[in-house]
């Protein structure tokens, strides 16, 4: 009988979430500028149904109750993710929900106002009251969950997920990296010796773009009639699992900006589309965390979109979009550039990592207690010239002010970036083993075994697992850096 209060619960749930979920994605997209205030209104209306909906006092006692009642296996599974959904959203009082929201949202205020004129002193004392919020929450989470502050962070993203777990699977790879990157730039300049770099012509149109673009999307697998593809000021995944919309942003010129940024996306689309959809009311029927989430977006624009199997087929589809024809040697050194740079959101895939791994240590020490946030540009530049051989002593806008995370308090989310990228490796190692010819298949346009395998081992499983026991299940061990620094030795290192 419990079980059916939950059951029936979850479906209003849903029907709020969906509602949020597509008025959100549409003010990102088509609203007019002046209808910001009241969607804001409507939203923050939803928002507080769907809390108070979510966290009401009676369903702590129907978990408990529905718990000792005789459920089948997927109905025991939804109870358990409902209790560790449950436990997650009402651990915080709301006091403190509310100072810690007013202190965000000032904190990003400031942030995106002071990024631009490059004033640390100004941000200090907002960032100083953010991170003693987080370390506050940290403690309450940690109370409630019975795991340590971090980790208990980390739970919120990625259920399973501990420090104990990923600082050595880190370490052993930004060692393999700081290593590895000069050999990669060396064996890029003399490749580029060799056969000079051929530019892009600069001059491609956006709806021809956009075509492209939805080619190559019905083409890894994403279905239109449950989906659409819309411009946004940043690239994003968002929407329903019946109505996913996802974004990106064109530049003419340059082709593979946007497309990079669709096939990105489309990977998040692929997930939220091939998900259990008789578990669609229940937390159990969600996509597993955002490292598994990341997994799937990159396994697309990585281990897909980047593979030069796939751009034996894809450059004839380029040629029939936008007119433009390229050799498999010419267009390479554009989607295999390497590049020592201070922003991580414009990194490469040999980069990319060392920028997570020095956010991933900087703020374990800003929760600890062990770093003050006053000390955080001597500490990230100390970092950043050891792991990239770059400076950012005297600008902060470009070291600890870059990203909007840590102003707007979201501690214990940069790791699930590098583990979504090491996943999808291990993941693609495990895919061909059981189909060795998917370099064949990906350069015949067919996607079909990649994503059978695909819906079968991740997809289809939804929230039953945490994190680490996915992956485990899907590819037959333990997150193993191994396979994302032979991928990576294959691709740039020869």
């Amino acid at each position: 009988m419990s079980f059916q209060k939950l059951d029936q619960l979850g479906h209003k749930l849903e029907a709020l979430e969906h509602a949020l979920a597509i008025l959100g994605a549409d003010e990102a997209t088509h609203m007019a500028v002046g209808g910001g205030e009241k969607r804001a209104e409507a939203m923050s209306s939803l928002a507080g149904m769907l809390h108070a909906q979510a966290t009401a006092p009676e369903i702590g006692d129907w978990i408990a109750a529905a718990e000792a009642e005789p459920l089948g296996e997927e109905q025991q599974a939804a109870v358990r993710e409902l209790r560790r959904q449950y436990t997650n959203l009402t651990c915080l009082p709301v006091e403190f929900v509310e100072r810690q929201t007013v202190a965000r949202m000032r904190s990003e205020q400031l942030w995106r106002d002071l990024r631009a004129k490059n004033d640390w002193a100004g941000f200090l004392p907002a960032l100083e009251g953010v991170v003693a919020l987080v370390r506050e929450e940290a403690a309450l989470r940690a109370d409630a969950v019975g795991l340590a502050p971090y980790d208990a962070l980390m739970e919120q993203y990625d259920p399973g997920n501990r420090a104990a777990d990923i600082t050595p699977v880190f370490a052993e790879l930004k060692a393999f990296l700081k290593d590895f990157l000069p050999r990669a730039l060396a064996v890029q300049d003399a490749r580029l010796a060799k056969h000079p770099l051929k530019p892009l012509s600069g001059s491609y149109a956006v709806d021809r773009q956009r075509e492209l673009g939805l080619a190559m999307m019905a083409a890894v697998g994403f279905d239109l009639t449950h989906g659409s593809l819309s411009v946004s000021h940043h690239p994003f995944c968002g929407g329903v699992p019946t109505d996913v919309r996802i974004t990106t942003r064109y530049k003419t010129s340059d082709f593979l900006s946007a497309l990079m940024g669709v096939l990105h996306e489309t990977g998040h689309a692929l997930y939220e589309q091939n998900l259990p959809k008789a578990w669609s009311h229940w937390p159990l029927g969600k996509a597993r965390g955002m490292a598994v989430h990341e997994s799937q977006s990159l396994f697309v624009e990585k281990q897909i979109g980047r593979n030069p199997a796939f751009w034996r087929w894809a450059l004839p589809v380029v040629e029939k979009h936008l007119g433009e024809a390229w050799s498999l040697d010419d267009i390479l050194p554009h989607v295999h550039h390497v590049e020592r740079g201070l922003i991580r959101v414009d990194a490469d895939e040999v980069t990319y990592p060392l920028h997570v791994i020095l956010r991933y240590e900087l703020e374990q020490e800003l929760v600890s207690g062990r770093l003050e946030v006053a000390d955080l540009p001597e500490a990230w530049d100390a970092k950043m010239r050891d792991y990239l051989g770059l400076s950012t002593i005297d600008n902060p806008a470009d070291g600890p002010m870059q990203d909007v995370h840590w102003p707007g308090a979201a501690f214990g989310y940069f790791p699930s970036y590098t583990l979504g990228a090491m996943m999808a490796a291990q993941q693609w190692a495990a895919l061909t083993r059981e189909h060795p010819s998917a370099d064949q298949d990906l350069a015949k346009g067919d996607f079909s075994a990649v994503n059978e395998w695909r819906r079968a081992k991740i997809w289809s499983q939804g929230s039953r697992w945490s994190t680490p026991d996915l992956l485990e299940r899907a590819t037959g061990e333990k997150l193993n850096a191994t396979y994302f620094t032979q991928h990576l030795r294959r691709r740039y290192g020869n």
